[in-house]
């Protein structure tokens, strides 16, 4: 989608499929919207293309009420991309450069504040400065409009240094003061109870919610995760730990929409529970990254329709993600231990939720707390708590899967299992498993349609076997 009257074929179209991949923005009216606006299309010579939100703001239009571009899954290409450029759009996703500024950011990176500035510059039309106050800026509007936090509040939330930069910020981005954007949000009933901060998780295309809730629903590990509700209507509920404190979430499983989603995809129902409102930003990129929220399965599909024996699988279920993790650290234990030791682990080292949440009572043990374990659980706790290896969003996965496969104990298969969660990566093949070139760059999202195959076959042969067992008896 380079060329600009493709872009602007999608534009006209109003092709959701693009939504997050590129924006478009009118001269004549100052406006910036997604490409599956519903508005009246503007004419071509009136019409300008950006990678970012923060592009299109920083060239001085405002976002539209009526599509909201601010609040459309992120781009695919940040997921997936390794370089510098990848890394980097990860970390600012996940606060860093609120929290630790842009030398902390260029520090994590190994560049110079200078080279991360012209990188981004180029590549997404706007530096990290620009990037993390576009982020702010749609963080700000979520609290204003889904909590009752006073307005300085929700100022200091939301990352702004001052209630000043706050209020410019929300006029230039969408042409309102904080008070008319709060007054203009969808009214709730007076009595309704207060009960987090309920979200809209959006993703682009069909998406198998059901068999993506089956794998969390197999791995869920007792005191930090529960689900319930029946299969296809299950709500996931687990403890975060985030940088300024704790949280629940909790996310609802969805059955697809054909409709909606052929015009471009559909949302998960969220909601929050933060000691920390400035947690938000970090806690919504996690959960995106577990329920792989930001995928392109358009590409994904159309690369593995084209193997005769993925095919089928992918005709069966369009949309198959392959998820990710809510904590890298945390995942990475688990992979090491299996389900029923890190349940041990979280009784005895976990730390213990002020109040519990229903069965939520722990937050998963950080690396310290591990550290002093014997064996191959020791010595990837400790290289995980002084940073030997580094698992978070903007990690070299070249680099960690080397520092991880020099830890004892830890063989390749793990390693690839905590690089296709942990890490991310959409094209991970363990050692031992048949998974050809004409994969790539999606062999993560092929295996996961074998296994899901698999899990569903021994699902219908089980009640198969119960009844012939009770003929035989």
């Amino acid at each position: 989608m380079k060329d600009e009257d493709t872009r602007y074929e999608a534009v006209r179209s109003r092709d959701g499929r693009f939504d997050g991949e590129f924006f478009f923005a009118v001269g004549t009216t100052g406006i910036y919207c997604r490409p599956s606006c519903p508005a009246v299309t503007p004419k071509r010579e009136n019409v300008r293309f950006y990678a970012t939100a923060a592009a299109a703001q920083g060239a001085g239009f405002r976002a539209c009420r009526r599509c909201r571009p601010d609040a459309v899954p992120g781009s695919a290409a940040w997921n997936v991309r390794a370089d510098a450029v990848g890394r980097a759009m990860r970390l600012i996703g996940d606060g860093v450069v609120d929290r630790e500024g842009v030398a902390g950011l260029a520090v994590r990176l190994g560049y110079s504040a200078r080279q991360v500035q012209r990188q981004l510059t180029t590549e997404v039309g706007a530096g990290p400065v620009a990037l993390a106050r576009a982020q702010r800026a749609h963080t700000a509007r979520v609290l204003l409009q889904t909590t009752a936090l006073p307005v300085t509040e929700v100022a200091f939330a939301s990352g702004f240094a001052s209630v000043r930069q706050f209020n410019d910020t929300i006029r230039a981005v969408y042409a309102m003061t904080p008070s008319a954007l709060r007054a203009g949000a969808p009214r709730r009933s007076a009595g309704a109870p207060t009960a987090g901060i309920p979200l809209r998780l959006a993703y682009r295309g069909p998406y198998q919610s059901t068999a993506l809730f089956d794998v969390l629903a197999d791995e869920a590990v007792t005191g930090i995760e529960e689900l319930t509700g029946v299969r296809g209507h299950r709500t996931y509920r687990r403890t975060l730990r985030l940088p300024y404190g704790t949280g629940v979430a909790e996310v609802d499983e969805r059955p697809g929409d054909r409709r909606r989603e052929r015009t471009g995809g559909g949302w998960l129902d969220a909601r929050l529970h933060l000691t920390d409102p400035r947690d938000l930003t970090t806690a919504v990129q996690r959960l995106r990254r577990l329920f792989d929220l930001d995928a392109d399965p358009y590409a994904v599909d159309e690369r593995l329709g084209q193997d005769a024996r993925l095919a089928p699988l992918v005709t069966a279920r369009p949309g198959l993600r392959s998820p990710g993790a809510a904590d890298p650290e945390e995942c990475a234990v688990r992979a090491l231990v299996g389900r029923e030791e890190a349940g041990r682990l979280v009784q005895a080292y976990g730390k213990a939720l002020d109040a519990p949440h229903g069965t939520l009572t722990h937050l998963f043990p950080e690396p310290a707390a591990l550290a002093g374990a014997d064996g191959p659980l020791g010595a990837l706790a400790t290289a995980l708590a002084d940073g030997t290896v580094r698992l978070d969003v903007g990690a070299d996965r070249e680099a960690a899967e080397a520092a991880l496969l020099a830890l004892p104990g830890l063989d390749a298969r793990t390693v690839a299992a905590i690089r296709t969660r942990a890490l991310g990566d959409p094209d991970v093949a363990p050692p031992d498993e048949a998974a050809p070139d004409t994969w790539r760059p999606w062999r993560s999202y092929a295996l996961r349609h074998l296994r899901t195959q698999v899990k569903q076959h021994v699902q219908t042969q089980v009640p198969t076997q119960v009844q012939e067992q009770g003929v035989q008896s």
